[in-house]
């Protein structure tokens, strides 16, 4: 019996000590990642003043990129989720006041951080989409960057980010993209003008691949697995033509801006329509346009 009991206590213990092992692994991999420094070249992207500039900016803030779901309605950030297996996830409060980084960022600084996910100190940003805000015209970031330096002074001093074991696995083995840092090209240039604004086919793919449409329900459009969002959300549909033979105009407006699909159900919460329903009609009726004309597609299909 003693001979068993010592067995099964090295078994035991070289399980733990396995495990410890792994954690501590995944520990260093996770960190070296987290820790890395970019060296990116500043932009060159003129930032406006006028009020004119700064309206627009705002409605592209929080209508189109969105950045105001994450950090917050007042954009003076907040805690996005915290549970042992994650950890507690924490946005920056881009304002001027206590507890965030408005006064100390330059011009570049917020270019940088936009367009190519890396903060003011070199390292990369955690879930900044900048995959999706390289396709922002020079003038687009521009007026976003004139926003959100007009935003008043939030006095909010938020915890810290911290990272479960779950999320560490996740970035040492690099199988949820957090860090858009790491996956883009830090060559590419913003595009230098938007097109025309309007109800058209042109102006619609211009939306669907700056609000991020395309990074939930995948580049074709097709739907399946959100990489980037909760593994508790359920898979992103099919909004090719196959996905919305359900839908009219009148249809997709109603999913726009009120979050009910045909009949009357609610689409989940993954669905950004605190957002999306400040879109204008003109913008709304573009990308309807246009995602008539993508290529029908089976869902899922690549």
């Amino acid at each position: 019996m003693n001979v068993i009991l010592r067995r099964v206590g090295l078994v035991i213990g070289s399980l733990v000590l396995l495990l410890i092992l792994v954690a501590a692994g995944g520990y260093v991999a996770s960190q070296r990642r987290i820790a890395m420094k970019y060296e990116i070249a500043a932009e060159s992207i003129p930032i406006p003043t006028d009020s004119l500039s700064i309206a627009r900016g705002r409605h592209l803030t929080r209508a189109i990129a969105k950045c105001a779901d994450c950090h917050g309605e007042d954009l003076g950030g907040k805690i996005m989720s915290d549970n042992p297996a994650m950890g507690r996830w924490t946005t920056t409060n881009l304002t001027r006041g206590r507890g965030g980084i408005g006064g100390i960022m330059r011009d570049e600084d917020w270019v940088r951080s936009i367009r190519h996910a890396v903060g003011h100190d070199g390292r990369p940003l955690l879930i900044m989409p900048a995959i999706v805000y390289r396709n922002l015209s020079v003038g687009d970031v521009g007026q976003i960057v004139a926003y959100v330096k007009s935003v008043p002074p939030v006095d909010r001093e938020l915890p810290p980010l911290t990272l479960g074991p779950v999320a560490r696995g996740l970035i040492a083995t690099n199988k949820v993209p957090f860090f858009d840092a790491a996956r883009i090209d830090h060559t590419m240039h913003a595009p230098a003008l938007a097109p025309a604004e309007g109800p058209t086919v042109e102006y619609g793919k211009y939306i669907v691949r700056t609000a991020g449409c395309d990074d939930c329900h995948g580049k074709a459009l097709s739907g399946g697995k959100i990489e980037t969002g909760d593994p508790a959300w359920p898979a992103a549909p099919n909004i090719t033509p196959t996905g919305l033979q359900a839908y009219d105009e009148a249809g997709f407006f109603t999913a726009m801006r009120a979050g009910t699909r045909p009949g009357g159900s609610k689409i989940n919460e993954a669905m950004p329509t605190t957002w999306t329903r400040e879109m204008t009609d003109d913008e709304i009726r573009a990308v309807w346009l246009y995602l008539k004309t993508v290529p029908p597609r089976e869902f899922g299909a690549r």
